[in-house]
């Protein structure tokens, strides 16, 4: 493939950077990330990307339309569909509510952020996947700040990180599988080389939770021990995520005890089915950005945008250390550029593959920072499914949770340690 040039492959990423100067540049000069709504500045970076593609009219809608209408993206899609109506029901029948009062009682008032930060870690690590941590907590999170007095933002941003932490770990996590595929490893050596990194952040991070979180004034209603069977819901659906089981099914199963419950609760069964569909319709703004998101980052892969980056970032390697954080570097412009960290690391592998045998770095190292660096994007943008889910269920602007977004940072100090020191 012909080299790219410096006015076509910034013209490729162009998208990109108009819809952050537009939402995040404009929110912080305004101090409020909800003047510019996230759909609008995502609507003028794709109306941008479709003008500076080049090709027929129609044929640039085509391609904007076919990465909106990714097999992945419609999978996402109802994952927030069916996270909708079951965040909806079990709230309306009184789950929610059911879940947050018994945590509280159980939980003494200064391990109420270090739990939840406990149980995401945990929870994802079991799973594999942010996104079923995130369905199966947020809610919770949420629940547990309104009745504490705490921030909101605080409680999911706790989540987010907990959340990343088996994403990046979990031998079952799809980026895990794509690391090491791409650099020929053994997933135990990429765990080993991945703990040295994840555990010291998710340790430091739990002791600024337990020490350094904000005080909640803890209060429980006075229900009676027999309401916590209202507890089934979620139970239900930590137990069968734990399992492994599809987060469809798991969410399925989960509506399904709400439903049950909600009926022997004496709810009329038509009023379940409204709360169903108010929970449906709340998903309807997350899937249109969802779908605006995919097709603007699908017409930058087109355009160039990322073959430039990766082609100006290998030409300037340098010894190990240089080899390292240019691999680092790589997956984490290109999960900026495509919002999804197992297609980052699948674009990057073949390339950071090269590099590392050239400048001897070890695959486990690659597959570690490929990984890792993945995570720590994918976490912080705003744009990212995680957190664009979490805020959706949470009622916040998704960059609200990002000034307490305190693991991925402390991940991001382990990864450039790690460069520092040529860890291989």
């Amino acid at each position: 493939m012909p080299p790219i040039s410096l006015r076509q492959g910034l013209l490729g990423i162009s998208p990109v950077i108009i819809f952050i100067f537009l939402y995040v540049v404009v929110s912080v000069a305004v101090g409020d990330f909800y003047r510019m709504p996230f759909s609008v500045a995502l609507l003028a970076a794709s109306v941008w990307a479709v003008i500076v593609y080049k090709g027929p009219l129609r044929d640039r809608i085509e391609v904007y339309s076919r990465a909106a209408g990714n097999s992945n993206i419609i999978y996402m899609i109802w994952i927030f569909i069916l996270a909708g109506a079951f965040a909806s029901v079990a709230k309306e029948i009184g789950a929610v509510n059911a879940t947050v009062d018994l945590a509280l009682r159980v939980l003494p008032a200064g391990l109420v952020v270090p739990g939840i930060f406990a149980a995401a870690c945990f929870i994802s690590l079991a799973v594999g996947t942010s996104v079923g941590t995130v369905v199966a907590l947020t809610p919770l999170a949420t629940e547990i700040a309104h009745a504490s007095g705490g921030d909101t933002a605080f409680m999911v941003a706790v989540v987010l990180g907990g959340a990343f932490f088996g994403d990046n770990l979990s031998f079952i996590s799809d980026t895990t599988i794509a690391a090491t595929r791409t650099q020929g490893c053994d997933m135990a050596d990429k765990f080993r080389a991945n703990v040295w990194l994840a555990v010291p952040a998710a340790v430091v991070t739990l002791a600024f939770y337990m020490f350094e979180s904000p005080d909640f004034v803890v209060s429980v209603s006075e229900k009676s021990a027999s309401s916590y069977w209202l507890v089934l819901p979620y139970l239900v659906v930590i137990a069968t995520a734990i399992a492994r089981v599809n987060v469809n099914i798991v969410l399925s199963l989960g509506i399904l005890t709400s439903l049950v419950i909600g009926y022997v609760h004496d709810y009329p069964l038509l009023d379940l089915c409204g709360f169903m569909g108010a929970g449906i319709d709340g998903m309807g703004g997350l899937i249109v950005i969802t779908l605006m998101s995919a097709g603007m980052l699908g017409v930058v892969k087109a355009a160039g945008g990322i073959t430039w980056m990766l082609q100006v970032l290998s030409a300037r390697v340098h010894g190990t250390r240089g080899a390292q954080a240019c691999i680092a570097l790589l997956v984490s412009l290109v999960n900026l550029c495509t919002a999804n960290n197992t297609v980052a690391i699948i674009t990057v592998g073949s390339l950071s593959k090269e590099i590392a045998a050239r400048f001897g770095v070890s695959p486990r190292k690659c597959a570690s920072l490929l990984d890792t660096c993945s995570c720590i994007v994918q976490c912080v943008i705003p744009y990212g499914a995680q957190t664009l889910l979490a805020c959706s269920l949470s009622g916040l602007s998704p960059a609200e949770p990002f000034a307490y977004l305190y693991y991925p940072w402390a991940l991001a100090l382990m990864v450039i340690a790690s460069i520092i020191v040529k860890r291989r």
